[in-house]
């Protein structure tokens, strides 16, 4: 598999190889010792999410508290979708800016995202299905959303916007400044320290 950092630090997309023959097709959709070599440490894996959307549906801005934080690894089993990373670390370089990834059927792409970023998701088609492996379980008291909608993020959801679809709890969120002045988002410097405590005191 091949593995690059995004325009985001600290998320990746990897992108498998796939085998196809006249039965079908056969991946590694995830290695934990390729991700270790890449971000220093394994997924410390607690829980596993599914999710099956129709084309429009949106999911987050969400992001957890650090520490401990969220990590998410990322894939679709089924369908399309774009996969969004967004920076909300306050004092990051790149505070603000986001980057995203296709993720499908035909290259087979997973996302992964550091604990402390933004993290949402835009079905393109009906019923995608989206897998999650993640490094802590839902904790509602440490989990937040921001506003998919806000123009300050300007995400691009490749739909018009009749099209999406959103929770209530997404639709009332804040924007990103109005969560920075309500102090919802994480430090850059925490979430560095958090990284280095997990790669063995290494930045």
């Amino acid at each position: 598999m091949q593995i690059r950092e995004l325009e985001i630090p600290d998320a990746y997309e990897v992108t498998p190889v796939v085998h196809r023959d006249d039965r079908g097709e056969f991946l590694e959709w995830y290695r934990f010792d390729r991700l270790e070599e890449t971000v220093g440490h394994s997924l410390d894996l607690r829980q596993g999410n599914l999710s099956v959307s129709r084309r429009g549906a949106v999911r987050g801005v969400h992001f957890a508290d650090v520490p401990r934080g969220q990590a998410k690894y990322v894939t679709v089993a089924a369908g399309s979708a774009i996969d969004f990373v967004i920076d909300i670390r306050v004092g990051s370089p790149t505070f603000g800016h986001w980057d995203s990834v296709l993720l499908d059927t035909v290259d087979r792409r997973a996302v992964y995202v550091a604990e402390g970023l933004g993290h949402a998701v835009v079905s393109l088609t009906d019923d995608t299905v989206l897998s999650y492996l993640v490094s802590d379980v839902y904790s509602p008291g440490r989990e937040h959303d921001i506003d998919p909608l806000d123009p300050e993020l300007g995400l691009e959801f490749g739909l018009p916007a009749a099209e999406l679809l959103l929770s209530p709890k997404d639709t009332a969120a804040p924007g990103l400044r109005a969560a920075a002045d309500a102090g919802l988002l994480p430090k850059w410097d925490d979430c560095r320290g958090f990284y280095a405590s997990l790669n063995g005191g290494v930045r």
